[in-house]
């Protein structure tokens, strides 16, 4: 029961280095895609143990006087044959494990040491010869086995015979698609055909003598064309409502069915018995009759449909098997630490101490940097503005003491870069993913001003390197901040170039925060006198009015407290930027500037 290979790791370097056998000679045990390594001296009864510790502990049950009874029968709820050997060694010979682990999803094994006290009612109620090794194959009646074997040397090849003639019940439940196909297989010829007759019932007492009547049946009538299962109507129900269209007189009731599977597709031919199986004679007779016909009438099964695949109603739970799955790692990693080869090792260990060592040096660095150290990248063509006595301003502190918390630069100055035809590409259209560049708009007559308390605003958000500060004159490049704002517009309009006012529109002081690589801008719209509530967010309110009242030479030429208050509160819009609750308006793509 043992197959026995042998890799030159020579010409088969790809399968050696896959089985993970990297020096030779090497022996290993390949069981349910599971390797299992050979670690111990080379001689018989060492090999044959290493073979013994492969299978499953499970696989046999030691069988007494005392629990035989409830072995055999379990045949109902496991839907499975049950198999004794009646044996004088007091170990399970290893041929038998092998056996059970080759016929496990068939058969249930179990071991009687013939020589062991309290098996004397067991070898008496079956007539064991102590002296000889007997095996018995039990099914759904568990006084009197199906069939039996003796043999003083059991070979592989009898009981192999034995068991494939026996590997299902006498009337079999259809418990999934896999035992269907099994029992109910496709035709292959006219002369090679197979018919199921399937009981169609329930579980409980009301439905047992359907059931011994359609077992009997079955083992008076029993054939090699021939399969007698039944499947429970609640558990299959899309297997009933197929073949009996949820007929009302079979309802409570159990019915019988003969069908043809024709391909594996789900296709059948079927007859239904007319009247409701109740295991009378009459039934009999009527059952009996119409497998007579079938050898000469096989268009007698003249219903035709499709059955969806059964449900497995015997696998196990999805955590049941998370927890096996779990059990077998941990015994894996366990017989790894031990013995494997340390080649084989190599590879997790260093991964394992590179996250350890990355995870302890940030630990270190995070402990011992200093919370004031910045990274500034110098921008090209920089307007240096001071923030001088200003900085000491009451609205400053409250700036630096925000609730959002940034490095504060140690530099006394802001750098704001012009932005120009010669710089628009590298500080705009082609910026690093992640940075902005914040711009403000000014002309030549505010702006000393204008820059100056752009500066105050902006200067405890020069430490993070990701934030850019420029300019635009609106003298220059006014018709390319028109078109930016007309993707911002709501309910109130951009006026076009054909309004009389449109020159003498006044955007100075408006700050727009310009993402390059993901195409969109938030917008901050100057400060009016008298609004209490300040300009948190005119990202989000800018559809309030575009339509500024400040026109014609009272904005041209404002004083120089009415231009620094257009920048007031630009702080808190800082802070709501750099947490991303501003709204964003997104634009095709980034328009020339000429």
């Amino acid at each position: 029961g043992v197959g026995i290979g042998v890799v030159h790791a020579g010409y088969e370097r790809r399968l050696a280095h896959h089985l993970g056998a990297h020096s030779t000679p090497t022996i290993l045990g390949l069981i349910n895609g599971k390797i299992t390594f050979f670690h111990n001296a080379v001689i018989r009864e060492n090999l044959r143990q290493f073979v013994e510790n492969l299978l499953p502990g499970n696989l046999v049950e030691k069988i007494t006087d005392k629990n035989y009874i409830r072995f055999l029968s379990n045949w109902k709820k496991e839907n499975k044959p049950h198999v004794l050997l009646f044996d004088h060694m007091p170990v399970v010979p290893l041929l038998y494990k092998l056996t059970a682990f080759a016929y496990r999803d068939y058969l249930s094994f179990g071991y009687v040491y013939v020589g062991l006290r309290g098996t004397e009612e067991l070898s008496s109620q079956y007539n064991i010869n102590v002296y000889t090794p007997t095996m018995m194959i039990f099914k759904e009646h568990i006084d009197k086995p199906v069939d039996v074997v003796q043999a003083r040397d059991m070979k592989k090849q009898l009981i192999d015979d034995f068991l494939s003639q026996n590997k299902f019940l006498m009337v079999a439940r259809l418990t999934s698609q896999r035992l269907f196909q099994e029992l109910c297989p496709v035709k292959k010829s006219h002369r090679q055909r197979k018919y199921c007759v399937v009981l169609l019932t329930g579980e409980g007492d009301q439905f047992a003598k359907a059931y011994k009547a359609f077992l009997d049946f079955a083992m008076a009538n029993a054939k090699d064309t021939l399969k007698f299962v039944h499947i429970y109507n609640d558990r299959q129900p899309e297997f009933a409502d197929a073949l009996l269209m949820d007929d009302e007189k079979y309802r409570g009731k159990s019915a019988v069915v003969i069908l043809e599977r024709r391909n594996n597709t789900g296709k059948i031919a079927y007859k239904t018995l007319e009247e409701a199986w109740q295991g009378s004679k009459e039934d009999n007779f009527i059952l009996l009759d119409l497998l007579d016909q079938l050898r000469t009438e096989p268009g007698l099964l003249s219903s035709e449909t499709v059955l969806e695949d059964l449900n497995d109603e015997l696998a196990p739970m999805f955590l049941i098997r998370w927890f096996y799955s779990t059990l077998d790692y941990i015994s894996d990693c366990w017989d790894s630490l031990f013995h494997s080869n340390w080649r084989e090792m190599m590879p997790l260990l260093s991964l394992l101490f590179s996250a350890l060592f990355i995870l302890f040096g940030t630990i270190i660095v995070q402990a011992f940097s200093d919370p004031s150290d910045t990274r500034n990248s110098p921008p090209s063509e920089k307007a240096e503005t001071a923030a001088k006595s200003e900085k000491n301003d009451a609205s400053f502190s409250k700036e630096s003491n925000s609730l959002f918390h940034c490095r504060i630069p140690k530099k006394g100055f802001v750098e704001v870069t012009e932005l120009t035809d010669i710089n628009y590409n590298s500080n705009l259209v082609r910026l690093r993913p992640g940075h902005m560049n914040v711009v403000l708009i000014l002309s030549n007559a505010t702006k000393t001003v204008l820059l100056q308390k752009f500066a105050l605003e902006v200067y405890t958000f020069t430490g993070s390197s990701s934030l850019h500060f420029s300019f635009l004159s609106l003298d220059k490049h006014r018709e390319w901040l028109e078109y930016l704002l007309e993707f911002a517009q709501d309910a109130a309009p951009i006026p076009n170039q054909y309004d009389k006012h449109f020159l003498e529109r006044d955007y100075t002081g408006y700050v727009l925060a310009l993402n390059g690589h993901k195409k969109y801008f938030c917008l901050f719209k100057p400060h009016r006198s008298g609004d209490e509530g300040g300009t948190l967010a005119l990202c989000e309110d800018y559809n309030s009015s575009l339509h500024t009242e400040a026109r014609g030479k009272s904005s041209c030429s404002p004083g120089s407290s009415s231009i620094k208050n257009k920048l007031h509160k630009l702080s808190f819009w800082m802070e709501r930027l750099l947490e991303g609750s501003l709204q964003r308006f997104y634009i095709p793509s980034w328009p020339a500037l000429d």
